[in-house]
């Protein structure tokens, strides 16, 4: 066995500028899913990845979310792709979440390279829209599992994906699919690891065990029904915009600590042990 594994490790280290050149591939898919006109890039991300698992020996399953009205053109929601590889009762069944689609990106936003072609910095970096959310950690999977075979070694775990296009646009359609398929292609699951992440520079990965989770409110103020002359209702009548910042003002205080009562209230402390995890960072 300890040969088998040195055998991974260092078809790991061989195969290091074929990885390299794999997320290139996929770094160069401009599946910007809030952009209509790259939809068709998204949906060629998606069988990208459902492709190359296939020919790896999983078992995959496309499952379509339905329609998206994306400022009033009308589109069809990215492919959730559904995967296995392996289905033995004595390991332990691993489920994989990551997203294939990628935030929009230009030359002027401050890249300083084409942002759609991955540029190998001198530090080590690998620069490219999408290299590390989440292209990068998504492939991760695919070329451990493909390195493990080409090794000749055992994958150690099931392993159950669920791949989405639309995360970084609110992650569209996906409830309803999640909640059909738990009780089947997601039973029998184990563990669930979240594979959207980052390293702390180029040599420490992180491991997430908690986010700090995010809620959407909307609110709106109301004022007069028509325009009404500053000359004659200045600082008489309210005017609803600055009613807006005055209420917003009062959400969170200058420490950052938001002011809705009873917000905290199930709220776990942070404990001794989770402080001293930040001082090895």
């Amino acid at each position: 066995m300890a040969n088998t594994v040195e055998k991974y490790f260092d078809l790991v280290d061989q195969n290091q500028q074929k990885f390299i050149e794999t997320l290139r591939e996929v770094v160069a898919i401009p599946s910007v899913s809030g952009d209509a006109s790259k939809r068709g890039e998204v949906v060629r991300m998606g069988e990208w990845l459902q492709d190359r698992w296939e020919a790896l020996g999983a078992q995959c399953k496309r499952v379509d979310p339905g329609k998206q009205d994306l400022h009033g053109e009308i589109l069809d929601l990215p492919p959730v792709i559904l995967g296995q590889y392996g289905n033995d009762p004595s390991k332990k069944t691993v489920l994989v979440y990551g997203h294939y689609d990628v935030q929009p990106a230009l030359l002027e936003d401050g890249w300083e390279t084409d942002p759609f072609t991955l540029v190998e910095k001198e530090d080590g970096r690998l620069v490219g829209r999408g290299s590390t959310d989440d292209k990068g950690p998504v492939l991760g999977w695919l070329l451990c599992a493909e390195t493990h075979k080409q090794a000749g070694l055992e994958f150690p775990v099931n392993l159950k994906f669920c791949f989405e296009g639309m995360e970084e646009s609110g992650s569209e359609g996906l409830d309803a699919i999640i909640v059909d398929e738990a009780d089947k292609w997601f039973k029998g699951t184990d563990v669930v690891c979240i594979s959207d992440n980052y390293w702390l520079g180029t040599q420490k990965p992180c491991l997430t065990h908690g986010l700090r989770g995010v809620s959407y409110f909307h609110l709106e103020v109301e004022g007069p029904g028509a325009d009404l002359h500053s000359g004659v209702f200045g600082g008489t009548v309210h005017e609803p915009m600055v009613d807006l910042v005055h209420l917003l003002s009062r959400l969170v205080d200058t420490n950052g600590r938001i002011q809705v009562p009873g917000i905290y209230d199930q709220v776990m402390a942070v404990t001794d042990e989770e402080e001293r995890t930040y001082e090895d960072l």
